[in-house]
């Protein structure tokens, strides 16, 4: 192989199966020296590849961690499982990847050739993800769009239903996706209404990005606060949960030993807040396994009876 682009890319792609490779082996396969090989190696650690090399009579080289992460080279069922990976996780707001998984999307999507975008679209339409069930999942390549939109920074046009169900097109700057672990939000300066707005992105749809730059505006507050000011008027976004477990405190997960509170009697009281579904919490306390008993709120008390009728008639003879 006399191209040497294209031979360090075939020697990058072997050094990133996890093994060691003898110096040998690795010159075989490139159909090249051994002394090819070490210059090569060179070249790799030269553009941030940390490659070892262990001494003996053979020698051996593998691609270890480094400080920082290089580009990688995926083969085709790998692009798609990680696309279909990144597209279930943003598409439903997972906490913890928020914005980087919708970054890393957008970025592998730009490169992905089109049979392998074909494959990651039939993959995620033939399957069906587990969800909170508050109507939160959002398609995500309208948050690819947006992502792409945000970083370049481009104009971006989509149709919108409001809360109330009245539907408008709409034409913004992009400023930022912000998620709450439920529900993701496009902040943005909307151009016809000459002012920021936050935008709930599972009611958009048509998004496209218009190719229009512009330059950045800045905005009054960080995105974070701006979303949280404009959810806090309608008040039932937030509500405190109090919850009677027969258990102790030790047999409950994690996220609920954090609001236990001080007692005894075999019982376990736990408090925390909320932005959830009531549907949704309650769900997420069943599945806890330990019998449980609602305090508070109402809403909580009704979504916990509906849920045990529904689960009653679904069990019920036919």
């Amino acid at each position: 192989m006399t191209d040497t682009p294209a031979r360090l890319l075939s020697l990058l792609s072997l050094l990133q199966t996890p093994r060691e490779w003898p110096g040998s082996e690795l010159a075989q396969r490139l159909r090249v020296s051994a002394r090819t090989i070490r210059r090569d190696i060179e070249r790799l650690r030269d553009l941030g590849y940390p490659v070892e090399a262990t001494l003996g009579s053979e020698g051996g080289y593998r691609l270890v961690a480094g400080a920082a992460m290089p580009p990688l080279l995926l083969d085709d069922e790998e692009a798609v499982a990680i696309a279909v990976g990144l597209r279930a996780g943003a598409g439903h707001a997972i906490e913890g990847v928020e914005e980087a998984s919708v970054r890393a999307l957008a970025k592998l999507e730009q490169v992905l050739p089109s049979r392998l975008r074909h494959r990651v679209s039939a993959l995620q339409s033939a399957t069906i993800a587990l969800t909170r069930g508050d109507g939160a999942s959002v398609d995500p390549r309208t948050l690819t769009v947006m992502a792409s939109a945000v970083a370049g920074p481009e104009r971006l046009r989509f149709a919108y239903r409001a809360g109330d169900g009245a539907e408008s097109r709409r034409l913004v700057e992009p400023y930022r996706l912000v998620s709450t672990g439920s529900r993701w939000y496009l902040v943005a300066y909307d151009l016809e209404r000459e002012d920021w707005r936050t935008f709930r992105v599972d009611r958009v749809s048509e998004a496209f990005a218009t190719g229009a730059r512009f330059a950045a505006r800045a905005l009054p507050v960080d995105a974070e606060e701006f979303v949280r000011r404009g959810l806090g008027p309608r008040g039932a976004e937030r509500y405190v949960v109090e919850v009677a477990f027969a258990a102790g405190a030790a047999e409950l997960p994690e996220w609920l030993r954090n609001g236990a509170l001080p007692g005894g009697g075999g019982e376990t009281v736990v408090r925390f807040e909320s932005a959830d579904a009531p549907e949704w919490v309650v769900a997420r306390l069943a599945l806890t396994g330990v019998p449980f008993t609602v305090r508070e709120p109402a809403a909580l008390r009704a979504a916990a009876g509906a849920l045990a009728a529904r689960l009653t008639s679904a069990t019920a003879p036919s």
